[in-house]
């Protein structure tokens, strides 16, 4: 592509006008030829930038803007030389803790309940469907080591792996050093705590050194990061054993990556969801003791209903990011899936707190109460989503309406469980604020976090190009303009401080999965969250209730949630063919 004798390339001349919401338009390609001749932006472009932003000025107006969106246009190709790793984070980061609001820093008391299992199944199946608590026990005390499990969990991920992509990397040797490890420690009586031994998987965003971390995404399929992300190395410090990087929706969307698409165990007609696609699979087949997956907008809270296992989505800033793919700086969390709450919160337990190297990454206390009587809690739920009417379109046939009408169902029968266990049920209602209207900021900042991809053009090597997908959002990403992104800011902070009203005496929340904008809500103010099954459709496939807490309230709600998953057993259900 040629520059034309004002040193102006074609192709960046049209990452420029994208800016102004003209990219994919005809004008930029009208007005080259003018470019060329000028070497400058003209009103005609600029009077169609302002029909996207909603904006008119005069004629006048414009004439006098010329001069200083050419001098922008020069701030734009200057930066662009600047190399930017997406490890690199803005100088601007997200705080969900509001001035004023009061945090307890008491130090917390840990209990764990008594394990259940005290010897080794005779069923190489059964036992790879244990929880942590049970698996972590039985290497404690000698009935299985975890060379015999780790072996175990990885001739189950090459043998199920063809049916379900769940696998980016076995990380094979690794995992055999580390169990070997494990095994030694124990014989001279070090026990690093609940996890020693215990095998999991890495979602294939978080780094580990000598294996490439591609993010699911073709253009990175070869990528090496020099490092272990923290909370890779937190969990090699708890003596867990990474058996597996596992797969992801390229660039954390959906369950399609560059090997295929993800399946869901329950029914492999469907895909596992995303973008956690591979640690939902994986968990819920009995292919890992437990996994780590990432959440900016229901990565972890999708594939746990759609697999049937449970995740635990902390609270904004509470693990740390370090050596994990950023899309969205104010927006991403990292957190555990697994096939009991207790295990999310062991697993929790292990990964949590700051590392001087994620900014956003702090300290606060937590300590797992497996006795947390939650009678004491004061529980919300959002009684005009539980209440609602469905509603369906033309487009929605029966089946779809049948199922929809099965998981409300099921939502209002799980509220009569908690009441059940002496839990006082207050109804509340969400800000009303326009929530979805705030999406655009994980947009904005995924743009960010990929513009070099978007003008380089290695977009076009993703495997999904449509609609929804992210080379086109990426490319949507750039009309939007800066001054919009920092008012919606402003409106998330409106938003946090009406929850905070909303929640003033409340412990805990609890909500359908997908219901109304509560998913979305608690992402922007960083409110944790606990997704679990609350039962069976009649086709067999699971799905979700979701109990969501205060800021850093992880114990309560994660002790409200086993409350009601010991009532149910609802996880105690796997899917037979991997039995």
């Amino acid at each position: 592509m040629q520059d034309n004798t004002y040193g102006i390339n074609r192709r960046r001349f049209t990452a420029f006008f994208a800016g102004f919401g003209l990219a994919g338009t005809a004008l930029p390609r009208l007005l080259w030829a003018e470019v060329e001749k000028t070497g400058g932006v003209s009103k005609e472009a600029l009077a169609g930038a302002e029909k996207l932003a909603g904006l008119d000025f005069s004629d006048d107006e414009r004439e006098l803007m010329l001069k200083g969106l050419d001098e922008l246009r020069s701030d734009y190709e200057k930066l662009r030389e600047v190399p930017l790793d997406n490890s690199v984070p803005p100088a601007l980061h997200f705080d969900p803790v509001l001035p004023g609001m009061e945090i307890s820093e008491r130090p917390l008391t840990a209990r764990v309940s008594r394990p259940r299992q005290t010897a080794r199944p005779s069923d190489d199946a059964e036992l790879a469907f244990l929880p942590v608590t049970e698996l972590g026990n039985l290497i404690r005390i000698g009935e299985i080591s975890s060379v015999e499990l780790t072996t175990l969990y990885l001739e189950r991920l090459e043998k199920h792996d063809p049916e379900l992509h769940c696998v980016i990397t076995l990380t094979e040797e690794r995992a055999m050093e580390q169990a070997s490890r494990a095994d030694r420690e124990l014989a001279r009586g070090a026990w690093r705590g609940p996890l020693h031994g215990v095998p999991w998987g890495a979602k294939d965003l978080l780094a580990v050194r000598g294996y490439p971390t591609t993010w699911g995404a073709a253009p990175f399929k070869e990528q090496k990061i020099d490092e272990d992300a923290t909370v890779v190395q937190r969990l090699d410090e708890a003596g867990a054993v990474l058996v597996a990087k596992l797969s992801l929706g390229a660039l954390a969307w959906g369950d399609v990556w560059f090997g295929e698409k993800t399946r869901n165990p329950w029914n492999t007609e469907q895909g596992s969801s995303g973008s956690s696609a591979g640690p939902g699979s994986a968990t819920a087949a009995g292919l890992v003791g437990f996994a780590i997956g990432s959440e900016t907008w229901g990565s972890i809270v999708s594939p746990s209903t759609r697999c049937g296992v449970t995740g635990l989505r902390p609270t904004f800033g509470r693990v740390s990011r370090h050596g994990a793919m950023a899309l969205s700086w104010s927006m991403d969390k990292l957190g555990p899936i697994c096939r009991g709450v207790e295990d999310c919160a062991l697993v929790f337990s292990a990964i949590q707190g700051g590392d001087g190297l994620d900014p956003t990454a702090i300290d606060r206390p937590f300590a797992w109460d497996a006795d947390l009587d939650v009678r004491s809690l004061r529980v919300g739920y959002l009684q005009s989503i539980f209440e609602r009417d469905l509603e369906f379109g033309d487009e929605d046939s029966e089946e779809d309406r049948e199922r929809a009408r099965e998981w409300l169902a099921l939502d209002l029968e799980a509220l009569e469980i908690l009441k059940s266990l002496g839990v006082e049920l207050v109804p509340i209602e969400l800000p009303d604020l326009p929530v979805s209207a705030l999406s655009f900021i994980l947009s904005a900042e995924a743009g960010a976090a990929f513009d070099d991809l978007t003008r380089s053009g290695r977009d076009d090597l993703m495997e999904r190009q449509i609609e929804d997908a992210w080379p086109n959002v990426f490319r949507q990403a750039r009309t939007i303009p800066a001054v919009e992104y920092i008012q919606a800011n402003r409106v998330r902070t409106l938003l946090m401080r009406e929850m905070e009203a909303v929640l003033e005496g409340i412990d805990c929340w609890v909500a359908p999965s997908f219901g109304g904008s509560n998913l979305l809500l608690t992402n922007l103010t960083g409110h944790p969250a606990v997704v679990l099954p609350d039962g069976f459709r009649s086709d067999g496939t699971p799905t979700s209730i979701t109990f969501n807490g205060r800021l850093f309230g992880e114990s309560e709600i994660l002790a409200l949630a086993r409350a009601y998953q010991e009532a149910t057993g609802f996880h105690l259900r796997h899917p037979e063919p991997f039995r």
